[in-house]
């Protein structure tokens, strides 16, 4: 059956947009006068809160990432706010126990978010079952995210499982989120109409233009029938950002899949943010025209990602060997089971591939990797090497069960410790903060409290 009905749009200048080229710099400040012309677009949601946001406000902006959410809520009647979660790791780097993460969530949506994008970054879904049930529970439209990758353990059938999952979850709309800008034109096509054979709920296409791909990657799976497509403002597209909004309302004009906003009423936002990005590029000394890279197809590696990698062979005096690390870098992949090269596993390759390279393969593990072998972070789509197992876990058994199930309680020992360092009365969002970036949040609440 073909879908004819209008392509619906979740614009994400207000948080991935600024991620992708700004590192996720934009204040709350840059943002408020716009808010009330963003909320009249006719968007299916504004993506606001999440990712690397609630980090970044605590971190380099001084702000207080709750504080920010309600704001955007005071300004936002209309249009849900919406927000991206990393399963059982919420917002930081690490498992956390299943307490902090129902009552983050809870908080979350008491504060103003709408809607709540969740994956997990080995598409594990164990790692969604505490996040997707309280996220329903608390009146959340919940969207259930797989991460698309490439490599032999990677089919449209195998994301199908993921998303068939997901929806038996309670998932009310599915998510394509391809963050590295491999998805692509005709592989979106055909990804796209698998899903729609066989599940109800809506499905939203999430890219970057990393490779140069995203605007026509987004066309086929609109073709395909997808149903929502994620796209930012002009001054925040392209680059390792998405395709631009006003290109994709102009490219569906008059068309059937006609998405009803009005493109001239984006003109007058676009030039707002387009002044936002030259005062942030100038105030944090950002290089913020960041180029596509095709390459990503090949090595798979998101773009910020290779000049992070190229630094640290820098530091290490090594940079000549930066092309035997590129060369590393799907070797190791592929022995730890091809884990989708997003938050953290992208980190935890990285960092075994330049040990590899700088020290001899294998001779120095990282915690990280030994965790990534062990099971902690969940189940790798293939197996691990059974040789590099052994060598990296020696006699010790794996984990077979969902990781969070050895993590105790965390709340009350979080508010203990919080009051010891003299905030007896801290409310359960700092408590939250807390638990999820502990120094960061102490610095904070010295200046803030």
């Amino acid at each position: 059956m073909t879908n004819t009905k209008p392509v619906k749009i979740v614009e994400t200048v207000l948080r991935d947009g600024h991620q992708s080229l700004a590192a996720t710099r934009m204040r709350i400040s840059d943002m408020l006068p716009m808010l009330e012309q963003l909320d009249d677009v006719g968007y299916f949601a504004l993506e606001g809160w999440g990712g690397a946001t609630f980090d970044s406000c605590l971190r380099f902006l001084n702000e207080d990432p709750w504080e920010r959410l309600r704001t955007l809520k005071r300004h936002l009647k209309k249009t849900p706010i919406q927000m991206l979660l990393r399963g059982q790791n919420v917002l930081g780097y690490n498992h956390y126990a299943d307490d902090v993460v129902a009552e983050f969530i809870k908080k979350a949506v008491d504060n103003g978010v709408g809607i709540i994008r969740i994956f997990d970054a080995l598409n594990d879904v164990r790692n969604l079952e505490t996040a997707m049930r309280v996220s329903k529970e608390s009146g959340a439209h919940v969207q259930g995210a797989f991460v698309y990758t490439i490599s032999p353990y990677h089919k449209d059938t195998d994301f199908l499982k993921v998303a068939k999952d997901l929806v038996a979850m309670g998932a009310d709309s599915i998510c394509i989120k391809d963050m590295a800008g491999l998805l692509m034109p005709y592989a979106a096509y055909n990804l796209v109409k698998t899903l729609k054979s066989e599940i109800q709920v809506p499905i939203d296409l999430h890219t970057h233009y990393t490779s140069g791909m995203a605007s026509m990657t987004l066309l086929k799976a609109i073709e395909a029938g997808v149903d929502i497509i994620d796209t930012a403002l002009s001054p925040f597209a392209l680059g390792t950002s998405q395709p631009p909004t006003e290109a994709m309302v102009a490219t569906l004009e008059g068309q059937e899949r006609d998405t009803g906003i009005k493109k001239e009423q984006l003109f007058s936002i676009a030039d707002h943010f387009r002044g936002v990005k030259a005062k942030l590029t100038e105030d944090f000394k950002l290089p913020t025209n960041i180029m596509i890279d095709t390459k990503v197809l090949s090595f798979q590696i998101p773009g910020g990602m290779l000049s992070n990698l190229l630094n640290q062979m820098k530091e290490q005096g090594a940079a000549d060997q930066y092309p035997q690390l590129l060369e590393e870098m799907p070797r190791v992949r592929a022995e730890l089971g091809y884990p989708p090269l997003v938050t953290p596993t992208s980190q935890i390759v990285g960092s075994m591939a330049t040990f590899n390279v700088l020290l001899g393969r294998y001779k120095m593990i990282p915690r990280e990797v030994k965790d990534l072998v062990r099971g902690k972070y969940g189940r790798t789509p293939a197996p691990i090497d059974p040789e590099i197992k052994k060598i990296i876990l020696g006699d010790d058994d794996p984990i077979t069960y969902r990781p969070a199930d050895d993590i105790a309680p965390q709340l009350d020992s979080l508010r203990q410790q919080l009051a010891d360092k003299g905030y007896p009365n801290a409310s359960v969002e700092d408590v939250l903060t807390y638990g999820l970036f502990p120094e960061v949040a102490l610095k904070f609440f010295e200046t803030n409290r």
